[in-house]
């Protein structure tokens, strides 16, 4: 650990765990199921391996990651979450709806688990009312399955073949129809199913309204 707070508080004890650079984002990389070192390094292009590396041990050594091996037909070892480690998502849920209003800094392109837990904060329940729909997201090479019924919202890594919608675009794609504005007919997009209902899906999700610099100070 680089940074230990002297300090009994409870959230001075869960920085020193998870406040590292890189710590939580691991987390959100894991929030949806294990993954490979390899599938990390994909979905965080900016920690370098050995940074990485030294954030998945301490983690590991904190309890809130774990390894396994994953069974046939991959045969490898991957990383998980624990319960305890699962326990932060609510935390991270927080964190990234308060930071969604702060100003867009960066023009690095969503991962696939990053663009999952945007669609979480940002679902808008009053809007999906009396609308239900199970869609396979497959962006970039991964799928998501996302399920919408009661003004509630899952998405989780599994790919079916009973979804009422198919939807395959590229992250980058997917992120411009539903916090971008563009029209899902103008878009590099392929969708299989009724096309009103996957518009209306790519419409549940509000779109961040940045804190203005007056508010800020």
């Amino acid at each position: 650990m680089t940074r230990v707070y002297d300090d009994p508080c409870g959230l001075a004890r869960a920085l020193n765990l998870v406040g590292d650079r890189w710590a939580l984002l691991v987390v959100r990389e894991l929030l949806l199921g294990p993954k490979r070192f390899t599938d990390l390094r994909r979905g965080l292009p900016g920690a370098s391996q050995s940074m990485l590396t030294a954030r998945l041990a301490e983690l590991e050594e904190a309890g809130v990651v774990r390894r396994r091996r994953l069974g046939p037909p991959a045969g490898v070892r991957a990383y998980e979450l624990t319960e305890w480690g699962r326990d932060l998502e609510p935390a991270l849920l927080g964190l990234a709806r308060w930071g969604s209003r702060s100003p867009l800094a960066s023009s690095a392109q969503l991962s696939v688990d990053a663009l999952a837990l945007a669609m979480k904060t940002t679902f808008d329940p009053a809007a999906a009312r009396d609308f239900a729909v199970r869609c396979q997201l497959r962006l970039d090479g991964d799928s998501l399955l996302v399920a919408v019924e009661d003004g509630r919202f899952d998405v989780v890594r599994v790919d079916v073949a009973d979804s009422d919608l198919v939807i395959q675009a590229g992250v980058g794609v997917f992120r411009s129809l539903i916090f971008g504005g563009v029209p899902l007919r103008a878009a590099d997009v392929v969708v299989r199913g009724d096309g009103e209902v996957a518009a209306r899906l790519l419409r549940l999700f509000r779109r961040p309204t940045p804190v203005g610099v007056d508010a800020l100070e």
